[in-house]
């Protein structure tokens, strides 16, 4: 039988285009198993641990405890889920937070809020000379804000006072300062055309001076559309007159990683729902992952992956059975030994866990498809079609199915012919689907399935008959 490639699939729009068509809460991973070289796994499902008092804004560990704004309240999470609220920061949307040696800061409703965990209290800057704050960073002693055109500290030992002569600016562009970033000690000022970079060089008005040639000459369209990724900057954004995409950046120099795909999807949305998105960073099982929340759905790319198949490897994940919806994690922080998340649209609080497929404890699907099968306009009799996969590992009690179906054109679909993956310890079952009909030119294959069926899929073959010419 030929194997056909499933790291990413075909479909067709109402225009002229052949789009890529990537897993859904399936991610490739990178290994050779004699099979193949690599193979699809299920995402991690998420278990619920406990409940906030509010829907989840933002996280940061600290001190080994996992602390969290929910709702209006910054609140600690302990490692059985218990949570303790320890004051209120306003609000609403995501939150920043980032510590010093002794103190906690939060960045809230454009306030910024201070907990110290020895006196247990929660302390707001309210100098007038601090201005909105829309994002903020600490760094050798200085706490740095910013209110979307100028850069802001506090004063060295006192957090709560800020000397308005010794604000400084981003000036090498007009463009809005959208976030400051810490990289290397240095202080990123991420603008939404261009990204300038500074360092601490004291003095007795503004402590950093700019480092002229490593400016780079792209943005970030909002605050949370940007992170530290892999030892570089990731971000959703653009250069002057550009589209928006997904780069990375390093040494003065943006790479993009968005495929043709990716920038499609993301020019679905207007400038102003781009500006809400959130990236996230998560090093998970040698997996660097960077994690694009839009609203109706996640993407994620696996930089591991992109560099061992040597290609840019991304796949989508979504919390619903059809179609797409929100992804339900978001806030992603890593303590006590798992990775913590919270409900963007709930109260809930929960961790991954790679056991399970289900998201809160609700079903959730999976699919994944095939580039087109075309035998040079000569059709094909498809026998027989199979997926070699890790079976016996679904939900106890339940014997869940999977489906497949064709396309002729990459936008309607054939009726789903369905197959049992088995039960729990049931290792041996082949998944085979038989007598698949025949193609006249060209046909693309899906298969989908749900969380109760938890597989990792190594190859998917197909056994064909070629008609004469």
């Amino acid at each position: 039988m030929t194997p056909v490639p499933i790291v990413s699939g075909i479909y067709t729009d109402n225009g002229p285009d052949i789009r890529a068509a990537y897993p859904v809460n399936m991610m490739p991973v990178p290994r050779g198993s004699g099979m193949s070289e690599y193979y699809l796994r299920p995402h991690d499902g998420i278990t619920q641990l406990g409940t906030g008092p509010g829907i989840d804004r933002g996280a940061i560990e600290w001190q080994g405890v996992c602390y969290r704004v929910m709702g209006t309240s910054l609140v600690s999470v302990a490692a059985n889920g218990t949570v303790t609220t320890l004051g209120s920061v306003g609000g609403s949307g995501y939150v920043t937070m980032d510590y010093s040696f002794d103190l906690l800061g939060i960045a809230s409703g454009g306030n910024l809020f201070f907990w110290n965990s020895i006196t247990s209290t929660l302390t707001q800057n309210t100098d007038p000379d601090l201005g909105l704050v829309n994002d903020l960073l600490w760094i050798e002693g200085y706490w740095m804000s910013t209110d979307g055109t100028n850069l802001v500290v506090t004063e060295i030992g006192d957090p709560l006072s800020v000397n308005p002569l010794k604000y400084g600016s981003a000036e090498a562009d007009p463009d809005p300062v959208v976030a400051v970033l810490r990289l290397r000690n240095e202080v990123y000022a991420v603008n939404r055309h261009t990204i300038e970079v500074f360092d601490n060089v004291g003095g007795e008005f503004f402590p950093f001076a700019r480092i002229d040639g490593a400016q780079i000459q792209k943005g970030a369209v909002g605050t949370h559309a940007v992170c530290v990724f892999d030892e570089q900057l990731a971000f959703v954004g653009s250069g002057r007159n550009e589209a928006n995409s997904i780069y990375v950046a390093s040494n003065a120099t943006a790479t993009q990683i968005a495929t043709a795909e990716i920038d499609t999807l993301l020019s679905e949305y207007s400038e102003d729902e781009l500006e809400a998105v959130k990236i996230e960073y998560r090093l998970y099982r040698a997996h660097k992952l960077l994690y694009v929340h839009l609203p109706n759905k996640t993407l994620v790319y696996d930089h591991t992956s992109s560099e061992a198949l040597q290609q840019r490897v991304w796949f989508v994940l979504t919390s619903t059975v059809d179609g797409f919806e929100q992804y339900r994690a978001q806030n992603m922080v890593y303590c006590y030994g798992k990775w913590i998340v919270g409900d963007p649209q709930d109260s809930r609080i929960g961790y991954f866990n790679n056991e399970i497929g289900h998201h809160w404890g609700s079903i959730v699907r999976w699919e994944f498809s095939a580039p087109i099968f075309y035998n040079n306009g000569m059709g094909g009799i498809f026998h027989e079609i199979e997926l070699v996969a890790l079976t016996g590992r679904v939900e106890l009690g339940t014997n869940p199915q999977i489906s497949t179906s064709y396309s002729i054109d990459g936008q309607s679909w054939s009726q789903d012919k369905y197959i049992s993956v088995g039960t729990t310890g049931n290792a041996l079952k082949r998944l085979v689907w038989w007598q698949q009909g025949f193609m006249k030119n060209w046909r693309i294959q899906r298969v989908r399935g749900n969380s109760s069926a938890h597989i990792s899929v190594s190859n998917f073959n197909a056994r064909l008959e070629p008609l004469a010419a």
